[in-house]
Parts: C-alpha cells; structure tokens; sequence
C-alpha cells in the first residue's frame, strides 16, 4: 500500500516538473519567440518620394474651386437731352472697352400727342469684366434711368454636358474612320460613311454652341432704350401741357408770319408789275375821259 503511494506521488511530482519547465527556461535567460506586433510602416521619402497629405481617391477634393461659367446681361431706359448724341457716345465707349455695337436704331416719334422728338435704341457687348464700369458710365450721363435689369445665367452644366458630348462624338469618328478605312464593301461603306456624316454635322452643331456660351459669357450685351428729354419734364395740370401748347402757337406764329412774308414776296414780284403794265393805261385813259367831259361842261357853261 506505502509503495502505491510513493509511486502515485512520483508520477504527480514529474507532471508538476513537467508544466513547470517553460517558467524555468525564461527564469535561464531563454525567451519564447513572440508574434511580431503590427506597426505603422514609414516609407522612405528619399526612395519612394514625399508621401501624400491627403488620402488619394478618385474624386475631386473639397477645396477644388470649379471656375464658373455665367452669361451676364443687362437693360437699360435712360433719358437723356440728345438721342442722336448719346448713341454716339455709346458706341465709342464700347470700342474702347474691346467691344463692338450689335444693332442701333435711330427714328423719330410723338410724344404728347404734340411735341416730336428723336427716339433711339442701342445693344453693345462689351468685356464681362467692364459691365458695371459700362452700365456706370451710361447711368452717368443720363438725365434719369427709368429702368435697370441686369441678369446673370449660370451655363455651368450645360457647357460642361457640351463638353462631354463633343468627345464622345469625336472619338464615335474616330472609330466610324477606323471602319470605314477596314470595310470592303461598298454598301458597308457608304452605310458607314452615312452615319459618319451625321456624326459630324452633330460635331459641328456641338462646337456652335459651344462657342456660343464661352462668347456669350466673355462679351455681355447692353440693350439701350434712349428717351429725349421733352420740354424739360413740362409741367402738366390734368393733361394740359403748357409748354406744348406754347410751342403750338409759335410754330402757328412762325407759319403765319411765313405765309404774309410769302405774300409780300409775291406781291412786290409779280402782282405790282402786273398792276403797273394794266393800271398805268387805264390811268391814262379814264383822265382822258374825265378832261374831255370838263371841257365839254365848260363849253356848255360858255355858250349859256
């Protein structure tokens, strides 16, 4: 039974020895070999360049500015005391700003039911940087602006779309060329040929509106409605006129005064030569007469 024993103690003692022996060897200077633990890894810049700031992605970054693209225009009523003048003084603003006139229009009208006046309009394009020194300056010199729109339209999109399509139909050329040159047919060329065509007109038509938006956006147009100055804003009571009426009358005056001068330039021209070439006979004859019966009454008076 003791020996039983002593043999089941060995055996525990030799398991204890057993799960004890890493402990002893680490206490001996032998250490286990460990995982390696993950660590952020460096690039060197001398060989593999100066790391990104930012992550890279195939989006643009927020601070990305897009340049915009925006039509600006502008209207204008301005009254002013000579039309003709102000069209003129437009036009040469524009040329020296770099633009050019558009259409201009000169006519006369009524106003007033009485007053007749020169009326004019204008539409120049101008530098997109110089439109508010432009408008200033027509402001400046008009007597009264009766209106001010100026408008912006923001043609961003549409000229990017623009864009996009055009590549996309230069390089459907590019391939319809490519089969074109390869067919041997002839109905398969001109089939291809057809819709090569097509492609370009739409090319074409594309690169149109495209120049339009990058010319509409560099040049903005100012359209002017040029108003006279009539009777220097007369005054009116109910729709009277006094001013009107006054220039009525003068220029009734001045027909008048016209039609006398007129008649008296006939009179000392024609009638009063005339007078003289009929009257001077008759003159003659009737003092004739008038003698001739004084001195037959004379006569009868004598023999009496």
């Amino acid at each position: 039974m003791k020996r039983l024993i002593t043999i089941f103690l060995l055996l525990l003692l030799s398991l204890v020895v057993a799960a004890c022996a890493p402990a002893l060897r680490q206490s001996e200077g032998v250490m286990p070999i460990e995982a390696p633990i993950a660590k952020e890894v460096v690039a060197d810049e001398s060989v593999f360049g100066a790391p990104p700031a930012e992550p890279v992605s195939g989006f643009a970054s927020p601070e990305e500015v897009i340049e915009r693209l925006v039509i600006r225009n502008a209207n204008l009523t301005i009254v002013v005391t000579d039309p003709s003048q102000s069209v003129e003084d437009i036009s040469q603003m524009a040329q020296e700003m770099g633009g050019f006139v558009v259409s201009s229009n000169i006519y006369q009208t009524t106003f007033h039911d009485t007053v007749q006046a020169f009326r004019a309009s204008i539409t120049i394009r101008v530098p997109a940087e110089h439109l508010d020194e432009a408008l200033s300056q027509i402001k400046g010199d008009a007597l009264e602006v009766r209106n001010e729109n100026i408008s912006g339209q923001d043609v961003t999109q549409e000229y990017t779309d623009l864009k996009s399509q055009l590549r996309n139909l230069e390089a459907a050329e590019e391939e319809l060329l490519e089969i074109m040159e390869a067919s041997t047919e002839a109905e398969h060329v001109l089939d291809v040929f057809e819709h090569l065509r097509q492609v370009r007109r739409e090319i074409e038509i594309t690169k149109g509106r495209i120049q339009y938006y990058e010319e509409s956006s560099r040049l903005s147009a100012i359209s002017v409605e040029i108003i006279p100055d009539v009777a220097a804003r007369p005054l009116q009571i109910g729709r009277w006129q006094p001013e009107g009426t006054a220039k009525a009358a003068l220029e009734a005056l001045i027909n008048a005064l016209q039609l006398l001068g007129d008649a008296a330039i006939w009179g000392m021209i024609c009638v009063v030569p005339i007078g003289l070439i009929l009257g001077l006979p008759a003159f003659f004859v009737v003092r004739t007469i008038r003698r001739s019966r004084k001195m037959g009454a004379e006569d009868s008076k004598a023999t009496e």
